[in-house]
């Protein structure tokens, strides 16, 4: 059985105004953190340890719950504004002047919106799987059984599979093995995510969706910071079109695109996806 240093990371804490924030912090300390933004219905005991660990070869690490979310205090947000006020409250909890951001799926929207309104706190934004924000000219309709999937009172390990990896031999058993390889975590009978706060998330996305796209690219336009935009190319939740568009209105961005891996291709592709990011972060 692999033993990940991600798994050893202790629990620590720090208070801002309006919550206790629980993070976990690996890597080498010095030069510019790291900061890990989740998913929906995501804390720090589902981020893949095997990715923390090959992320934190290279740099300082750092996964958060943001207010209101898993062990953190306060009442969730239902907005990505809220959600990027409470990741800039952490950050400025723990004292840092400037970060790296790393946001995936709803993260990924917020860590943009944080980019672009704090741009001095943020030195370099990596995107996976997210959208830039509106609703993307040309993408297809969403698939009804994602949304009924997404929304459902309880997600099992079996919908995590369908919602975040390809409906394939591979593909499901690279899902099969993320879930086993956070189950060690998942087994102590941690905080999971309150119903009230998976439902502000999805509040948060719907209200995402309803920006015009014109305003969507001049916010697209006013980051300067470099960009790294990832996706996977059968990503069932939000379409590799997604990036793919994003990238056309951003002044410095490279994209990544994995053509067998679905929403959770971080995950599917760890190792490789993880020196993609150093390599960003250190050029």
């Amino acid at each position: 059985m692999t033993t990940y240093l991600a798994d050893a990371a202790k629990d620590l804490t720090v208070k801002g105004p309006s919550a206790t924030f629980t993070y976990r912090r690996i890597g080498p300390r010095g030069g510019i953190p790291l900061v890990l933004l989740n998913r929906v219905r995501g804390t720090l005991d589902w981020w893949d340890p095997e990715f923390l660990d090959h992320l934190a070869a290279a740099q300082d690490v750092i996964v958060f719950d943001n207010v209101g979310t898993g062990y953190t205090t306060g009442t969730p947000r239902d907005s990505v504004e809220g959600l990027a006020d409470g990741t800039v409250e952490f950050i400025e909890a723990l004292g840092l002047t400037q970060v790296d951001l790393l946001g995936w799926t709803l993260g990924g929207t917020v860590a943009q919106h944080v980019a672009r309104t704090r741009p001095h706190l943020v030195r370099k934004l990596v995107v996976a799987a997210a959208n830039p924000g509106g609703t993307v000219p040309g993408a297809p309709d969403p698939d009804p059984k994602v949304r009924a999937t997404m929304t459902k009172p309880e997600v099992t390990g079996d919908d995590l599979v369908f919602l975040f990896f390809p409906e394939t031999d591979t593909g499901r058993a690279a899902g099969y093995a993320h879930l086993a390889r956070v189950a060690t975590r998942l087994a102590t009978g941690r905080p999971d995510v309150s119903e009230a706060a998976a439902m502000g998330q999805i509040t948060a996305i719907g209200k995402d969706a309803q920006i015009p796209f014109e305003q969507v690219r001049a916010d697209l336009a006013s980051i300067k910071q470099p960009v790294l935009y990832a996706t996977g190319m059968q990503d069932a939740m939000i379409p590799a079109l997604a990036s793919c568009t994003a990238v056309q209105h951003l002044d410095h961005a490279t994209l990544v695109a994995y053509s067998d891996a679905g929403h959770a291709f971080l995950f599917q592709h760890a190792k490789d996806f993880a020196r993609q990011v150093s390599a960003f972060l250190a050029d």
